[in-house]
Formats: structure tokens, C-alpha cells, sequence
């Protein structure tokens, strides 16, 4: 059976919702529509200039993303843009790429110290996941990450308040026995009910955590047709 390994999922928020989730060993990319509940046919393709912009070449160095709804709007764009974030290294230097997702374009790529995510610097290569710590209805400015040593992080841009700790009962109530396994996470956000938050662990499985009640609602389930049909369909 083909695993899931060197994958990075993000949440996309503009139209439709979906999931997309990069492989980065071969440079490719899937699409998982929500409301259909699979991967189209089509998946896994190649990323390239035609489909991701300049932000292709990075794919193989990306290392997590999410996207925001407006929380930190530019003369380009208004209060209810979608904006993937995606942090990438670029010859050991860490970058952010500003996606607009309504347009579907790079907006700009910057070193990670030039943006307003330079507090992350410290924990940058740790890092495997981070979603916006949205609740429903919310204009929440706090983001919570998951790093590779058991630990987390939380930012809120809102002021200068930075936590770190182990990832515990009390932080990720239900997670604990599955910190040391985490390769991906990405963020579900449900209109109207709750938000889930899909966390890809090794061996072909995931946990869904319940955002508003701060717990794991359901898992480990293992990742297959039944739970996410066509993920691992043309993967080696």
C-alpha cells in the first residue's frame, strides 16, 4: 500500500473548500474537495509554473502552511481576502510565500524575518504543522504549531504573547500518545459547526481534533479509500 511521507497539507478557504496536499519527493500535489469527499481522477500532478507560480520550484522545501481570511489586509487586497501562507526554505534560509487564493496567484515571497511571522524563526525547522486557531465566527489572531520534538508553539499577532510547551494533556488533550508521530495537519473549517483539524501521523494515519472543544474527537483511523478516497491513489 502506497504511504503518505514528505507531504505537507494546507486548507484552502476561497470557492469551494478543499484540501491540498504536496508530496514532496516528487514534486507533485493532490486535491482533496470536501464536498465531493475525494481526489479527483486527475491527482496527483505535477506542480509547475502553470498551476502554483513561482512558488513551484519550493514545493520540495516546503515545510507547513494555512490560510487566513483577512486578518492582515494590503493595498492589494480587502478585509475578506483568502491568503495561503506557505513557509518553504530557500537554500537554508526561511521564506514565506503569500498565495492569494481569490486571485490564484504568488502575491510575494519574502525572507521569514521580513514578514509578521518572524517569531517563528527560533522554531522554524521544528515545525511540521500550523493552522489558524479560528472559532466560529471569530476574528481570532492566534495560530497554534506542532513541531517534530513533542512540543508547541502559539502566536497570537495580536499583541507580543508567545507560548511554548510540550504537547500534554493539558495543551492537546488526546494527543500526547501520538506527539512523537505527527508529519502533517491541516485545518477543516466547518460553517456553522465545529473545526476540525486532520493530524497526519506516520503509518498511514490520522487523528481529527476538534478545535472548539480543544480535544481529539476521533482517531487514530488508518488513511485509506474508505476515509480518504483517492489520497493515495498514483503514489509510490
Amino acid at each position: 500500500m502506497p504511504h503518505l511521507k514528505n507531504v505537507v497539507a494546507v486548507d484552502w478557504r476561497s470557492g469551494p473548500d478543499r484540501i491540498y496536499f504536496f508530496f514532496k519527493d516528487s514534486n507533485t500535489y493532490s486535491r482533496f474537495n470536501i464536498g465531493t469527499n475525494r481526489v479527483p481522477a486527475e491527482y496527483p500532478a505535477e506542480a509547475n509554473a502553470d498551476n502554483w507560480g513561482d512558488f513551484h520550484r519550493h514545493v520540495r522545501n516546503l515545510r507547513f502552511g494555512f490560510t487566513t481570511t483577512g486578518i492582515i489586509p494590503d493595498a492589494q487586497s480587502g478585509f475578506d481576502d483568502d491568503v495561503l501562507w506557505l513557509f518553504y526554505s530557500d537554500n537554508g534560509r526561511p521564506m514565506v510565500c503569500k498565495y492569494d487564493q481569490d486571485l490564484d496567484k504568488v502575491r510575494s515571497m519574502e525572507p521569514l524575518e521580513n514578514t509578521v511571522w518572524a517569531r517563528l524563526r527560533p522554531y522554524f525547522e521544528r515545525i511540521v504543522a500550523g493552522t489558524w486557531w479560528q472559532m466560529t465566527g471569530s476574528s481570532s489572531q492566534v495560530f497554534r504549531f506542532l513541531m517534530n520534538d513533542g512540543h508547541t508553539v502559539a502566536i497570537n499577532l495580536s499583541n507580543s504573547d508567545i507560548q511554548h510547551e510540550s504537547i500534554n494533556a493539558e495543551s492537546w488533550p488526546g494527543l500526547e500518545p501520538y506527539r512523537d508521530r505527527i508529519i502533517t495537519a491541516v485545518q477543516n473549517d466547518r460553517t456553522f459547526a465545529a473545526s476540525y483539524f486532520y493530524i497526519f501521523l506516520n503509518n498511514n494515519q490520522y487523528i481529527c481534533y476538534n478545535m472548539q472543544r480543544n480535544r481529539v474527537e476521533y482517531g487514530p483511523i488508518d488513511v485509506d479509500e474508505d476515509s480518504w478516497p483517492g489520497l493515495l491513489c498514483g503514489l509510490p
